[in-house]
Parts: C-alpha cells; sequence; structure tokens
C-alpha cells in the first residue's frame, strides 16, 4: 500500500497549489492512499467544513488536525459528524472531534491517529500514554496505524517515533512547516520523519507574509498575521507499507506547486 501524507496545507494558497499538483502527483506515484494535515488550511489558522470539502474534492482519505483544531467555533458540528477528520487524541475526549479514524485503502483497514505535543502546546494528557491507550483499542481493527504527531519540539518527535517503533507504520512529525533531512524506517519497520514540512508559501515566514512576520518579531506588539502567496511549495511523503503493517521505505516529496 503507498500511502502519500502531505504537511501542513497553509490557508488558500496551499489549498490551490495542492489542487494543482495533486493530478501530476498522483500519476508520478500512484498513491492508494491519501491523508492532509489541514491544521492550518483555512486562512493560515485552522479549519472549516468548506476548507475541509475542498481537500476530500482533492481526493483526501482522511484530514489530521492539530493545535488549531478549534479555531472556527462553527465547525465543532462538522467535526463531530464527518468521520475522516481527526484532532488529537490527546485532547479532552468531551470535545468536538475524534482523535482516530479507520479507512480502506488497497485491500488494508488503515488506521490514522492524530495526536499532539505536550511542550508548548496545550493538551489535557501526555501524548505517549494516549497513543498507547488508542494503539490498545485498535488492536484487531486495523491493518497499519498511521500516525501524525502535531508537535513543537524535536526531541518530543525523536522519542515518539521510538516509542512507536514496532507498532505503527509511520510516525510523521507535523507543526513546525520545515521538512527535516532525517525520513527513515527505523529497525521496528516504522518509517519515521521530524517534520514533514508545509504546503504553502515559502517566500513569507513559515506561511505568514514576511513582512507582517518580521514587524512583529521587531515591535514584538500583536500584529495579524495573513497568509503569504507566493512561490507555493507542496511538500510531503511517500510511504510503501507491507501486507504486514510496516513500512518499507519512505521518500520525500518537495516540489513546487502547480508541477
Amino acid at each position: 500500500m503507498r500511502a502519500l501524507f502531505i504537511g501542513d496545507v497553509v490557508g488558500k494558497p496551499g489549498r490551490e497549489g495542492l489542487a494543482a499538483t495533486m493530478p501530476s502527483l498522483r500519476e508520478a506515484h500512484k498513491p492508494e492512499l491519501l491523508i492532509i494535515n489541514a491544521e492550518n488550511a483555512a486562512g493560515g489558522v485552522g479549519i472549516t467544513a468548506e476548507t475541509a470539502k475542498e481537500l476530500f474534492a482533492v481526493g483526501a482519505d482522511a484530514i489530521t488536525l492539530g493545535n488549531h483544531a478549534y479555531r472556527h467555533r462553527e465547525v465543532y458540528p462538522y467535526l463531530d459528524s464527518e468521520t475522516r477528520i481527526v484532532r488529537p487524541a490527546n485532547f479532552p475526549e468531551s470535545n468536538p472531534g475524534r482523535g482516530h479514524t479507520i479507512v480502506d485503502a488497497a485491500g488494508m483497514k488503515v488506521a490514522v491517529l492524530n495526536l499532539s505535543g505536550s511542550l508548548h502546546l496545550q493538551v489535557e494528557s501526555s501524548p505517549f500514554p494516549a497513543a498507547d491507550r488508542v494503539l490498545g483499542d485498535l488492536r484487531g481493527s486495523a491493518d497499519a496505524v498511521i500516525v501524525d504527531f502535531h508537535a513543537e519540539l524535536t526531541s518530543e518527535k525523536v522519542a515518539m517515533g521510538w516509542h512507536l517503533d514496532g507498532r505503527v507504520a509511520a510516525m510523521l512529525g507535523t507543526h513546525t512547516h520545515v521538512p527535516t533531512a532525517d525520513a527513515q524506517v527505523l529497525p521496528g519497520g516504522t518509517a519515521y520523519i521530524t517534520d514533514v514540512g508545509m504546503t504553502g508559501s515559502r517566500a513569507g515566514v513559515i506561511g505568514v507574509r514576511r513582512e507582517l512576520a518580521l514587524e512583529s518579531f521587531r515591535t514584538q506588539m500583536p500584529i495579524r498575521f495573513e497568509t503569504a502567496e507566493e512561490d507555493i511549495w507542496v511538500m510531503g511523503v511517500l510511504i510503501d507499507v507491507g501486507d504486514d503493517g510496516f513500512a518499507r521505505s519512505i521518500d520525500q516529496i518537495i516540489v513546487p506547486a502547480g508541477q
């Protein structure tokens, strides 16, 4: 099973860039499962039902979120009703949405699990026991598990990779918007990368118009950020998963939008 995971889609430029690029990605890589992190899909922060539907129209089989999952209150009922979207499982259980979902791909049942880091981000519980709990609940229900770990610190992501090695097909880091150079298959068969990167503008500051980000840093005053629109790139990883539910390979994808 070939799974394509797309890193944080940032605003309208990211959504449109991904839509323009998916036909060539499908032709070149023939993914059988498409997972998209849409943590910043709506105006650069959070998600709405409308932006989620755009990504489903592109072909997303599942959408993952992160610390901005609840930025737009109007999306709460949609998170409850749309089973293909997952928010971090270590948020309070009573919160809108769910922490994992199971989708069909290439004759396999693939669980998609979302977790949030606990360092510099707000969560109810540590992601490590939360991961253990969900994996226990999934035992016998899924042929493979793909984890999106939306976390701030590289150390927490690396630790989670080792914690999950041999138990999941992939442990993929998101949130920082900067792709890392450590994609690998760990000894137990888990594909790992500290951060997949973002699908958005490289002309800004992690997707934000650079002049606004610079003004914020220079003045230390509140600044309303806007999404940068130039030089859009699509970033992701392609994972080959065997019938045993473990990874055979992981390859980075970093391409200009529309190519």
